[in-house]
């Protein structure tokens, strides 16, 4: 029983096969030390530290890694190669259009590019390739084959992927309510009863039984969207205090009612590519944002744990608004055309 306690085994794959290291119970920061320390191709994968719960994530493109977060923990960290100078991966936050676990390209030769997830419908994806251990490819974020299938095993259609030149380990933050609203107590919980009857998206196809749903505000425009499977629900004007101060640049994922508050438990993560931004970043944005009925009952109708809310202090990307593309970009596309 001591030993199950104190000691955890951590899994690398490399492509030359799978080596063991068992760590002490210091788990989390003999794991931030393996990090830094794993050579191209090499993984952690941990699954066991949060079963269940909605998946985010993060390509950090100064450290060439791929951090994955589920339920808020950080479960899996890999090596990547992002695109080479000429060819950058573009930042943002996408959300995964497409899976297609045996993808060629539609111009490069047809070459393979296994476990594919979508992330624009110009060119730019997750999936396994080579990687030598710099920014390589035209565009997309290769991965080693085991860990693009292990990943390819949890994603769904919706499911978010921040790229960034840094970001924040997930933060959980209350919203007390409704989100986005006011709401009197009765109405929250008819509205958490609603929610806690959906489970988190687990198709690769549109027709989901539950559909996602990502909520995206802009406070340079002052508006809010709703989309359902990438298509607008609805649209409104947002409220926001103390308007001059920016929302920042933050991505949050609902866990579902938080037991003790009456309110809602996000997990958010903070993303961009200035030290600064991050350190003052401002967990609690999501709290000063309203939105009129037609958006709040729009949500309420469709959400789930999983729902996504995204906040940005730039102008909505255009490609938000049509074919179903990636949710708001900050740099040019190019990409290895998936």
């Amino acid at each position: 029983m001591t030993d199950r306690l104190t000691r955890r085994t951590l899994v690398i794959g490399a492509a030359a096969g799978i080596g063991v290291i068992t760590t002490g119970f210091g788990l989390a920061r003999q794991v931030i030390k393996e990090i830094h320390e794993l050579e191209p191709g090499e993984y952690v994968w941990q699954p066991e530290l949060s079963p269940e719960g909605p998946v985010a994530v993060v390509v950090s493109l100064d450290d060439q890694r791929v951090h994955v977060y589920r339920n808020g923990v950080r479960i899996a960290v890999s090596t990547c190669s992002t695109g080479k100078s000429g060819h950058e991966t573009p930042t943002g936050v996408f959300t995964i259009l497409q899976k297609d676990k045996h993808h060629h390209s539609s111009t490069y030769n047809n070459a393979p590019m296994p476990n594919m997830n979508r992330l624009t419908w110009k060119g730019i994806a997750l999936h396994a390739g080579k990687l030598p251990g710099y920014p390589a490819s035209h565009g997309c974020v290769r991965l080693p084959m085991q860990f693009s299938e292990k990943l390819f095993s949890i994603t769904h259609i919706g499911t978010p992927v921040i790229i960034a030149g840094g970001h924040t380990d997930p933060r959980e933050v209350v919203h007390p309510g409704m989100i986005l609203s006011d709401t009197a107590e009765h109405q929250f919980e008819e509205a958490v009863a609603a929610l806690e009857d959906r489970e988190v998206p687990g198709f690769d196809h549109e027709d989901n039984p539950t559909a996602p749903v990502t909520i995206l505000v802009s406070s340079s425009d002052s508006n809010i969207i709703v989309m359902k499977n990438g298509h607008i629900v609805a649209e409104s004007e947002a409220t926001i205090s103390d308007p001059m101060r920016p929302l920042g640049n933050h991505v949050y994922v609902l866990a579902g009612a938080h037991d003790s508050s009456g309110g809602l438990q996000w997990h958010s993560i903070s993303h961009g590519d200035v030290a600064e931004d991050l350190a003052t970043a401002d967990a609690g944005a999501i709290n000063r944002i309203r939105a009129d009925t037609t958006v709040v009952q729009a949500i309420r109708e469709n959400w789930h744990p999983g729902t996504t809310l995204i906040t940005v202090d730039a102008p909505a990307h255009p490609d938000t608004r049509s074919n179903r593309d990636f949710v708001v970009v900050t740099t040019e596309l190019d990409g290895d055309k998936a």
